[in-house]
């Protein structure tokens, strides 16, 4: 049993997927937990709560004092709004503490319902800068979850420069992608990691080709899958940075997990508060990386390394490194060990190919010079012995490496926490009594920690002592009697009680028990929040109020018309916009009688070239930001604004709110990587400032549909063909696995000389790209194109259709944008565009995001 004695100043957040995930939790000192219910949470394949269970799960966590927040943190379709705003309605009466939201949408949506319900921005919102804090902090968030990219250094300016309590990932499995960026899940199997249902494409193998040649990597093959964050050691720079939340990932994961992980911050965090260090034993390393480990690493926190951040040669756990075979025996396997074993242990053996069946089991018998040995063994050589047909001989090799996967014993130490009928923790009573003789005995009850107090009154009045009246010993003893409660007697005060009074003891006992009962009810009570009034429907069904679009919103295109010729009266015919990542793509485009160019380079120093050819052709040009922001970074958006284009292409809030909280004029278009999935998010970016939107990618045609029918159209810009991007990571490829260095000072730059692409085990070969600041996106090998809806699009007022281009050759841009100005203009049908670029591209064209089934048509 834990005893708390005070409220912590840093929290520790705990995940749950199921209720012996929560009661480990709590069991083991977490301040709050985290957990989803079967729908609108990013744990799509966790076991994950019943909404009927949301009272039990808030009445067990408010007991102990610990707070309760619901993820919501997946984009939310048109046609789930109405679902969502029930959820948030069961939310706030069950008493959840916040819920963790990815999409503005919907919090567009909870304000609208209730002006003060507490809302925790997701890390799924890309929120990376100042900047980016700044763009929510106004719609009353209560926090927001950092990106994992951030280090330290960063933190403690984000800290510095907002007022918003900051939330980090401390301990767990590392997304290699930008949580919030990642499209691979969507593009290979219509799975989307903005809705919960991530595939791992980063944890498969790839072959690396560098400028067309496949590279010798010997057992490295999982190219983009990172090793898990263990920031125990970093939890004093963290406090120091400014850092009020402490994360720890795993809804995914067992309670054993929990519980261990969850002690190990506890006693970590409260040592520091106490002494201002921290102390972490080998032991305690161990034994975290025996729940669940891919070799452990603090991520970016202390800045770029790749080389630490990926090891790649195993995706999945392993737990603790053992040791090396020395030799096969005959009857087992003599190894040299360095971490402690003993039998009952599971263990595998590791020959460098994951892919291949591994053999492995628990220890049999433990041999030191042919002596069997019982207990616990430490560093040394030992044979180790297996039962009967456990373990294939032959398959094991002298250097392979030795994993122990498994640990009995820990486990049931673990399970020992919170497999019990004792309460979990106990917290701190003052009891203040008085009466005299022929009056009720008064007591007051004070939960220390919540403040609450209840008045309990005897049945019967105070009598004349004959032999033990009430002592103040006795009344300890009596009132103190709060064994298998969550309270202990921390201060009794009897001044008020006159001397030489008794009163039964069972009176005693009842009044401690009503005391209990009322004050554990107090605790469990929900809190109770502001709601607004609702409409209902015809048949009592409740509205999704939506505000129409504003055309004299501040930003919005009316008062920049008069400024710049940008947009004028929204086209009425359809027209293209052309992306281009090359100078021949922008001066092939430049050639047609398109009027837009977007121009998106890996190095923004070659944006002026952009624009000068665009004026030179007399054509309109975009400039797009990068994707990601992080502190101190705006030099770069103030470089591409110095260009003057005729629009800036926005990819993320904190440009968002830069551009237009500093004076920028030039209109601005949001981008896909806005994540823009239904109306109110829609409407959202068009009254914070945005010219344009650009739906998110996760819409299949259907879900754009019911977008397109609810939104101002007119404002909406549809990327109809392109190559999906699919990871946007901080993990550069090219400096891991064709450098000697760690990070961009010392790479020696071999994304300027080289060309890198992905091979995936179906053979496509995906390239890699750099960005300004030194991040790759990993683009899908295969065009998409959703030519063939283009004249619902259409109809359902969308007027700028954008073509995106990657590596294509001025002839192949040439080509595309004819096909899709003839079936703009009705000559063709637009399913001949993509039928007649599979006939020229080996590779095939998919409908990718905008097909309703996410697959190739034969």
């Amino acid at each position: 049993m834990i005893r708390i004695d005070k409220q912590n100043t840093v929290e520790l957040l705990a995940p749950a997927g199921n209720w012996e995930c929560l009661r480990a939790a709590v069991a083991n000192g977490a301040d709050a937990v985290y957990f989803g219910v079967q729908k609108f949470n990013a744990r799509a394949r966790a076991k994950n709560f019943v909404i009927d269970e949301l009272p039990d799960i808030l009445s067990f966590l408010h007991l102990y004092g610990v707070k309760g927040f619901l993820t919501f943190n997946i984009l939310i379709f048109e046609n789930e709004l109405e679902d969502a705003k029930r959820l948030i309605e069961v939310c706030m009466d069950a008493g959840v503490d916040a819920v963790i939201v990815q999409d503005l949408g919907l919090v567009k949506l909870i304000r609208e319902l209730s002006p003060d319900f507490p809302i925790h921005g997701s890390t799924q919102m890309t929120v990376t800068s100042p900047e980016a804090v700044e763009f929510i902090r106004p719609f009353g968030m209560e926090r927001v979850v950092l990106g994992r990219e951030n280090n330290l250094k960063q933190i403690a300016k984000i800290s510095n420069r907002t007022k918003l309590p900051l939330e980090v990932f401390v301990h767990g499995a590392l997304c290699v992608s930008y949580s919030g960026q990642c499209l691979t899940s969507e593009v290979w199997g219509g799975r989307s990691a903005n809705r919960g249902e991530c595939a791992q494409a980063c944890r498969l193998p790839y072959d690396l080709i560098c400028d067309g040649e496949k590279q010798d990597m010997g057992h490295v093959a999982y190219l983009l899958s990172p090793k898990d964050l263990a920031a125990i050691d970093l939890i004093p720079e963290l406090i120091e940075a400014g850092v009020t939340s402490f994360k720890i990932e795993g809804r995914l994961k067992s309670p054993e997990y929990v519980a261990n992980v969850v002690s190990k911050y506890r006693h970590a965090i409260d040592e520091y508060m106490e002494k201002k260090a921290v102390n972490i034993s080998a032991q305690t390393l161990r034994e975290l990386q025996q729940s669940f480990s891919r070799g452990f690493t603090h991520g970016f926190l202390q800045g770029t390394n790749n080389k630490q951040l990926v090891e790649g040669t195993f995706p999945k756990s392993r737990g603790v490194f053992l040791g090396r075979v020395v030799k096969v025996l005959p009857t087992g396997v003599l190894c040299e060990i360095e971490n402690p074993l003993k039998r009952g242990d599971g263990i595998v053996f590791d020959a460098g190919d994951p892919t291949k069946n591994e053999e492995g089991g628990r220890v049999y018998e433990i041999f030191r010079k042919k002596q069997k040995i019982e207990g616990e063994v430490e560093a040394g050589t030992y044979e180790l012995q297996f039962g009967r047909n456990a373990i294939h001989l032959r398959n094991i090799h002298i250097g392979d490496r030795i994993w122990k996967t498994s640990d009995p014993e820990l486990d049931r130490r673990l399970r020992k926490t919170f497999e019990t009928d004792q309460p979990f923790r106990e917290f701190p009573l003052q009891i203040e009594v008085s009466g005299n003789i022929g009056e009720e005995l008064q007591t007051v009850w004070t939960d220390r920690l919540t403040g609450h107090s209840v008045a309990i009154a005897s049945c019967q009045p105070l009598e004349q002592a004959v032999k033990r009246p009430l002592t103040a010993e006795l009344l300890q003893e009596q009132l103190g009697r709060l064994g298998g409660t969550i309270f202990y007697l921390e201060q009794l005060d009897t001044e008020q009680l006159g001397s030489d009074v008794i009163l039964p003891v069972k009176e005693l006992n009842r009044m401690r028990r009503e005391a209990v009962v009322q004050l554990e009810t107090l605790r469990k009570a929900p809190p109770v929040y502001q709601r607004r009034k609702s409409s209902t429907g015809p048949r009592g069904e409740t509205n999704i109020s939506r505000q129409p679009f504003m055309e004299s919103a501040p930003g919005s295109h009316d008062s920049l018309n008069r400024q710049r010729p940008f947009y004028g009266a929204y086209a009425e015919t359809p027209q293209l916009v052309i992306l281009c990542r090359t100078i021949e793509q922008v001066e092939a485009a430049c050639g047609t009688d398109v009027q837009w160019i977007y121009a998106d380079f890996e190095f923004t120093k070659q944006y002026r070239m952009a624009v000068e050819t665009a004026r030179s052709y007399g054509k309109a040009i975009a400039l797009a930001t990068p994707r990601i922001l992080m502190p101190d970074e705006h030099g770069i958006l103030k470089a591409i604004e110095l260009l003057r284009p005729d629009a800036i292409l926005v990819r993320n809030t904190g440009a968002l709110w830069q551009y237009r909280n500093h004076g920028c004029s030039i209109p601005l278009i949001g981008d896909f990587s806005l994540n823009i999935a239904n109306h109110k998010a829609a409407e959202l970016f068009l009254e914070r400032g945005c010219e344009y939107v650009t739906p998110s990618y996760d819409l299949n045609v259907q879900q754009m549909i019911d977008l397109l029918r609810n939104s101002p159209a007119a404002h909406m810009e549809l990327v109809i063909h392109q190559h999906m991007p699919m990871f946007h990571t901080e993990h550069c490829v090219y400096c891991t696995f064709l450098s000697e260095g760690t990070d961009y000072t010392n790479c020696g730059r071999p994304c300027e000389e080289h060309r890198v692409s992905l091979k995936d085990r179906v053979g496509f070969e995906h390239p890699v790209r750099v960005d300004t600041g030194c991040r790759n996106t990993v683009f899908h090998a295969v065009e998409q194109s959703g030519s063939e809806y283009l004249e619902e699009f259409r109809s359902l007022g969308i007027r700028r259709f954008r073509i995106e281009f990657l590596e294509e050759p001025g002839e192949k841009v040439l080509e595309v944008i004819r096909l899709y100005q003839r079936a703009l203009a009705g000559e063709i049908p637009g399913r001949s565009v993509w039928k007649q670029l599979n006939a020229i591209n080996q590779l095939g064209v998919t409908r990718g995001q905008l097909d309703k089934v996410g697959n190739v048509d034969k």
